[in-house]
């Protein structure tokens, strides 16, 4: 898929919650084609302490409006620049990057999307493509409380949304592989993104189950063109960097 460097307007800056912010970009012309699963590399110019471009997954691609969403967790110092981002800013992006998630190839696949904290950002745009092609996401997002479950309303807008928190302020308490929904339905495929405890659990969940299971990997990216190996993760198939390989890798053939 051919990848593009694009200075896009920042058409506006929401605050989710206390952590995260949704940062929707449009462009004068229309958006190149992007795939649930892939990320974008953006440039950080307000933070003199970032030299690096940051990964960020594609939250969303609303084709009506032409705009592309970012869910940024503002926990370091590249990211809370970019939270201060302001409308008609610009931001330069490298994109679409990585491979994608598995695209349904019938109209009735149910498919479970786990995510963990901001790791449910590229799982909303997921399940708008699962939705449009006739076949059934159900969501199970996890977090440590209420307060950080974001986007909440836009999941349930495509399909059954699960919930657990650890404090049980929100949803059942506990994990994301406690829920009962693991026990009540029926699921043939899994696709993960979070934290890699929370991601390899889910995994070895799946092979108890025999689902076929695929997790987007969050390893700590640079060039994002696979130049700099430092996101380099042990598969079967021998050292594979997850910005060029990956970032969605059937679990089957992780090292984990």
């Amino acid at each position: 898929m051919k990848k593009y460097v694009l200075d896009l307007k920042v058409s506006s800056v929401e605050q989710i919650n206390d952590k995260n912010v949704l940062i929707r970009l449009t462009d004068d012309k229309p958006l190149p084609e992007m795939l649930p699963g892939q990320f974008v590399e953006v440039r950080v110019d307000g933070s003199p302490s970032t030299f690096l471009r940051r990964p960020i997954s594609i939250n969303f691609l609303d084709r009506d409006r032409n705009e592309l969403w970012l869910l940024v967790a503002t926990i370091g110092d590249g990211t809370r620049a970019l939270g201060r981002l302001h409308v008609d800013d610009k931001l330069n992006c490298v994109l679409p990057l990585g491979n994608s998630f598995t695209l349904p190839n019938r109209p009735d696949e149910r498919i479970l999307l786990v995510g963990g904290g901001v790791g449910v950002a590229p799982l909303l745009y997921f399940g708008k493509t699962i939705k449009d092609a006739r076949a059934t996401p159900v969501f199970l997002l996890g977090a440590r409380s209420a307060s950080d479950l974001a986007e909440l309303e836009l999941f349930k807008a495509y399909g059954e949304v699960c919930i657990t928190t650890e404090d049980g302020s929100a949803g059942e308490k506990g994990f994301v592989t406690n829920h009962s929904v693991l026990s009540k339905e029926h699921f043939d495929r899994i696709s993960t993104c979070g934290p890699k405890p929370m991601m390899m659990a889910v995994a070895r969940y799946a092979h108890k189950a025999s689902i076929p299971c695929e997790a987007s990997l969050e390893n700590m990216m640079a060039c994002g063109v696979g130049a700099c190996l430092c996101c380099v993760e042990k598969t079967i198939e021998g050292n594979l960097c997850v910005c060029k390989d990956g970032p969605v890798f059937d679990t089957q053939k992780l090292m984990w």
